[in-house]
Formats: structure tokens, sequence, C-alpha cells
């Protein structure tokens, strides 16, 4: 009784069972991890290990000694309740101390398998191309290498043009009929949920921009049958592999199977495969967030320094706690696993410098800074464009004269949505979806007071044409940033990302833009949608643009004026709003110009109504109230408070950069000299004729 006493009070007091589990002929032993609701084996190296393994043995010693001792000894080496409460207390805390230990080592070894299995380029289930389809139904031929858990997606083979990272994890994978030649296949997940991680395996903020692709799905094309069949089955193997880039601690029981060699040098998929198989019973599966986390360690995650700085302060207050508690204990985070591999170091990516924008233009509220009086040379030159178009033709392939250029790119001009995206890092801490459907009308709102003075037209991008630029939110000491590229020519495709990723959004999209002539009047129509995405909710805002109406080319004054119906819909929330922009009446008056109504609705049910001009005061009206307040209005106040547009340096941008690539059209533009600014037009027009005939 008295060995099974001394036993029980051992037991209690280190975690093991020497009844359920013997020793092992390793001489390793067993500790219970309250953290995990497991038994893990602790490395005879660990210096806690030693220390437990001495205190067996001494225990056994006193225990087969107490057998032998007289009553009175047995008594004395009990001792008080008090000394052994005492003692006990100690020992559960050593042993607590001992299992965060291992904790933290097992994180750390799981990061790093995971961050082997990305980097490695021999753990590579398979690597071909591929078409995969695009939003706008247009197939783009791309590099995928297939890892466990993870599919890369690459513009070129070198593996240098990073274009996206799906998570396997959560995806489905089903055969798609199709009419077309090879074979096509689905990749999905069930609850139209993002399948896209957000940055890259080198720690890419922003893929390189090719035709927009979905969020939720994937659809792929492969050259054959067999090919197609052959990546539906590497892709269901890598899905299952995805529970392999999990927590390492597994329980006693499960692993008898499954030998890792210390002396392995790398991760082969074999391996990984049958240690799926070993644990497939148990539910080791790591979600969407936690394989991003793991896919990004040691990556910049933040979009500025002061992120990191403040982020890295409240680690080193953490490290303090946690060491003051644990001074009497050896670190063991530094004990090395030789069954992984250390990773390559990566080069430190050079920050882009970003300069602040010196000079902006705003046009006046109302009709007067979206008219303008052709001159009679001007007219001529339209009168002669008008001989090569006739009604209901579209413009998008007529060279239109430089006089009525914008100096500077479509691509420039997108970014026009964005010196107020401070309410988007509001929104996104709203906890009421409605308010934070306000919001984002508001945001939406925001993006058109900006014009230029008369009636103007930005240049078409040139095919593979680039525009980066980044606004910082003083409140938030974030960074919102912004790029956008000509992903086609014909027909004209913008595509856009923009992200801040320490405010909790991210906003994408493409616009095709048409135009067509109607004799007296012509629009320039933008389709395609945008969908803004809060990270922290999983909400999309898909929106869509209104059209660009220009009346008076023959005859009467020339006005430019925004016209359709635009819609902002979250699926998830059920709420959305409808925005008409009014196009003047002909017997209109001047307070008829820019007007705008609207809807914000629950469903079918309407909450609000809207009311005003979009350049200038926009009245909300309550249905259920009929209270009426000013919802949006752009006043010199709230100007002031536009966030500041930072552009990259010039020195910096590559040839095909926006500014720098217009730079000599825009230089006569400003200098009034039309006959240079045609001519310097012409000579990037003909280069891109030119690469399009080499192509």
């Amino acid at each position: 009784m008295k060995e099974e006493s001394s036993q029980r009070r051992f037991s209690s007091c280190t975690g093991v069972s020497p009844v359920l589990f013997p020793p092992r002929i390793d001489g390793r032993k067993l500790v219970r991890n309250a953290s995990f609701g497991g038994y893990n084996e602790l490395s005879p190296s660990l210096p806690g290990f030693e220390r437990g393994k001495e205190d067996i043995s001494q225990n056994k010693d006193e225990s087969s000694l107490s057998m032998s001792k007289s009553k009175s000894e047995s008594k004395l080496y009990n001792g008080s309740e008090k000394d052994s409460s005492t003692s006990s207390k100690l020992t559960k805390k050593e042993s607590l101390k001992v299992q965060k230990k291992n904790y933290r080592e097992e994180k750390k070894r799981a990061t790093k398998e995971l961050l082997s299995t990305i980097t490695d380029p021999s753990v590579i289930v398979m690597a071909d191309w591929l078409k995969i389809r695009g939003t706008l139904k247009s197939w783009t031929k791309l590099w995928c290498v297939l890892k466990p858990g993870v599919l890369l997606i690459y513009k070129t083979q070198k593996n240098g043009q990073w274009v996206g990272t799906v998570l396997l994890n959560a995806c489905e994978i089903i055969e798609r009929p199709s009419k077309k030649d090879g074979f096509c296949f689905k990749l999905f997940h069930p609850l139209e949920q993002s399948i896209w991680a957000v940055k890259g395996p080198k720690g890419e903020a922003v893929g390189s921009i090719t035709q927009p692709l979905p969020s939720s799905y994937l659809i792929i094309r492969a050259t054959s049958e067999s090919d197609g069949r052959c990546w539906m089955d590497a892709l269901e193997l890598a899905l299952k592999c995805s529970s392999l880039l999990k927590r390492t601690m597994i329980r006693e029981g499960k692993e008898h199977d499954l030998s890792v060699s210390s002396d392995s040098t790398h991760v082969t998929f074999y391996g990984l495969l049958r240690a799926n198989n070993l644990h497939s019973g148990d539910n080791f599966q790591l979600n969407d967030s936690e394989i991003e986390r793991q896919h990004f360690k040691d990556q910049d995650m933040y979009s500025d320094k002061s992120d990191k700085e403040n982020d890295q302060e409240h680690d080193e207050s953490d490290n303090e706690v946690m060491g003051k508690s644990e001074e009497s204990d050896t670190d063991t985070s530094e004990r090395q696993d030789d069954s992984y591999i250390e990773p390559e170091p990566v080069e430190p990516l050079k920050e882009t410098t970003y300069t602040e924008q010196s000079h902006e233009e705003l046009g006046e509220a109302g009709e007067a800074s979206q008219t303008e009086t052709v001159s009679e040379e001007n007219k001529s030159l339209i009168w002669t464009l008008l001989k090569q178009v006739r009604p209901g033709m579209d413009l998008s392939k007529v060279v239109l004269p430089t006089f009525i250029l914008e100096p500077r790119s479509f691509l420039d001009k997108l970014s026009d949505y964005y010196y107020h995206a401070d309410f988007l890092s509001e929104a996104a801490l709203e906890e009421n979806p409605y308010f934070r459907l306000k919001k984002v009308v508001k945001w939406y709102l925001s993006g058109f007071y900006k014009k230029p003075k008369g009636l103007k037209k930005p240049y078409n991008p040139i095919l593979g044409e680039t525009f980066r630029c980044l606004w910082i939110h003083p409140r938030t000491n974030s960074k919102t940033f912004y790029i956008a590229e000509q992903v086609s020519h014909h027909p004209p495709i913008s595509a856009f990302y923009v992200s801040n990723r320490k405010d909790g959004f991210c906003l994408s999209g493409s616009i095709l833009a048409k135009s067509k002539f109607y004799g007296n009047s012509l629009s320039a129509i933008l389709e395609g949608e945008a969908r803004l995405t809060f990270l922290n909710r999983g909400e999309d805002y898909v929106m869509t643009m209104p059209y660009a109406h220009c009346k008076g080319i023959l005859y009467g004054t020339m006005t430019l004026e925004l016209g359709g119906t635009v819609n902002i819909t979250c699926q998830k929330t059920g709420y959305s709003a409808i925005l008409e922009f009014k196009l003047k009446p002909f017997l209109g008056s001047s307070d008829c110009v820019n007007q705008i109504s609207g809807k914000l609705k629950l469903g079918k049910e309407v909450l609000a109504t809207l009311e005003g001009h979009w350049d200038s005061e926009v009245f909300i009206t309550d249905k259920k109230t009929d209270n009426s307040e000013v919802f949006w209005n752009p006043t010199p106040d709230i100007k002031q408070w536009r966030l500041i547009r930072h552009t990259v340096k010039f020195e910096e941008q590559g040839d095909f950069e926006s500014e720098k690539l217009w730079q000599r059209v825009t230089r006569a533009i400003n200098a009034k000299d039309q006959t240079e600014a045609t001519q310097e037009k012409y000579v990037l027009e003909e280069a891109q004729r030119q690469a399009a005939r080499d192509r």
C-alpha cells in the first residue's frame, strides 16, 4: 500500500502513468500534454527529462527501502500533509513548464515543416502548364505547381512571377463537362468563400496581374484527358495531405508504425502520404487562417514598418513576463530537429520609395467644370474624326485627337476612388451590418467629386502598362496600396488591386472600357465589377460602375455627365444598395445636373432612400421614421481631410509604369504643343502595334 501510495503521489506530480504506459525499450517517457489532450514523447536530451528520470529512479529506491523500515520510519518518510502538498505543487509547476516548452517547440517544428514544404523544390507533387478561366470567361495559360496543401500559380515556369496561392484544405474538386478540347475540372470552396492566400511564398504582397481570376473557385483545363485525370488524382492526394500541415504532437498508440529518421535531409511526398494515412482518423485539419499564417511565417505581414515595430514591442513584453515565471528553466527553444530542413535564406526585399503627390486638381461642383467650348480649329478635327465613324460604332479602336486628352493614364484615374479610403477602415470596424453598408456607400460616392476641369479623357493604357501608388492613413497609421495593370488591349481591360491588411480590407476588379457613338453624343461604358472584401468578416461587396455620357459634339455645348444604375450587394449579410445616376433632362435646369437617387435594402425591404447630387450634397431618409439628414457632402473641410496620395519615385519606376511611359506626351500637353503630343502618342501606339505583330 505504501508503494502504491508513493507511485500515486509521483503520478500526480509529473503527469506520468507508469501502469497504463510502461517504459519503452529506448528509455523515453511520456508526458501528458494538457494543451492537446494526448501523451507526447520528450526527447532524452531535454533538461526536464533527465530531472524527471532521476526522480523516477529515486522514488523507486525510496519505495523499496520503505518496505523494510519500521512504522515510525514510515511515518517520518511520509511527512506532514503540508509538506507533501507543497512538494506536489512545485512538481506540478515544473511539469507545466516542461509542457509549455514542449508546446512551443512543437509549434516551431510544425512551422518549419510547412515552410520547408513550400520552399523546398524537391517537395513537388506535380507541375505543368494549365489553362485557367478568368472572371471574364477568357482562358489564361499559367504554370501550376502542386504541393501538399497548396497550389502555387505562376506566370512563367521559372517561378519568378507569382500569380496566386490556392489553399487546398477547404477545397473540393469535380470534373466539369466541356465542349472544348482537353479535360476540364473545377476546384471550388463549397461555401463560396475565398480559396486564395493573401501573400506569396516569398512574402509577395501583390501577385502578377493577369486576367482577373474568381475568388471562390477555379475552372482549369488540361491539354488531354489523361493529363486531366492525373491532375485530379494529384489534387485529391494534395487535399488529403493538407492535414499534414498540422501540429505534430500525436497521441501514443497512433504513431507506432510511423518511423521518422533523424538523419532525413528532406521531406518526401511518399512520407507525407504515409503519415496522412496513419492519422486519417484524427481530425488534425488546419483551417484557412492557420495554413495562411504558417505559409507566410517569417514574411513581412505588415502594411508598414511601424506596424511591425509595435507588434515586436508587444511580443517582447510578453516574453519578459514569461521569462519571469520561468527563470529556473533551461530554454529548450534552440533544440533543432534534424528531420526537417532549414529553409533557404531569402534575400530581403527592397522597399519601394514613394513620394508625396505635389499637385492635385479638383474640379468645381456643378455643370461649370463639366462643359467645354471647342475652338474652330478643334471642331474641324472633330468633323474629320466623325467622318470615320457611324452611329452605334465602338470607338475603342479610333485614335482620338490629343486636345481632348487629360494628361494622365486611365489606370491613374481609377485611383480617384481611394482618397477617402479611411471610410473603409471605419466600415471594417463597424459591428452593425447596416451601418457597415452605409459607410461603404459613403465611400463609393466620395470617388466622384474629383474631376478634371473641362471635357477630358485619360490616355488609353498600353498593354502591360502599370500604375502604383499608396495613401497613408494618419489615424490608424496604416497604408492603402493600389496597383493597376492593362491586361488586354483589344478589348481594353484594366485590372486593379487595392489592399490595406492592417485595417482589414482589400478590393480588386477589372474594367472593360467600351465607347458608343450616337451622332451628337457618345457614351463611355465601364463593364465589369469590383469586389470589396473585409478580411476579418469574410464579407464581399460586389459593385458596378456608372457610364460617362458626352453630348453636344455636333451642336450645342459639349457636356460630360454620369448615368446608369449601380448595384452594391453583399450576399453574406443580405444588404444591398441601388444608386441611379441621372442624366440632365432636355429641358431641365442647372439644378438637374449630376442628380442621384438610391435605396438601401435588406433583401426586398427598403430601409432608406437617397436623394441629391453626386458631386455635392446627398440626403438620406429613413423609411420607418421618415427623418432626413445629410448623408454625404464634400465640403471644404472634408476635402481638406483627403488622404494624401504617394506615387512611386520617378527614378525607381519601370519603363512601362504610367508616369514614365507617357512622360513626353504629358509634357507636350502641359506645354499646349498639340503637334508634339500627337507625335509622341503615335510613337507609343506604333510600338504597341509592332509588339502585337511580333507576338
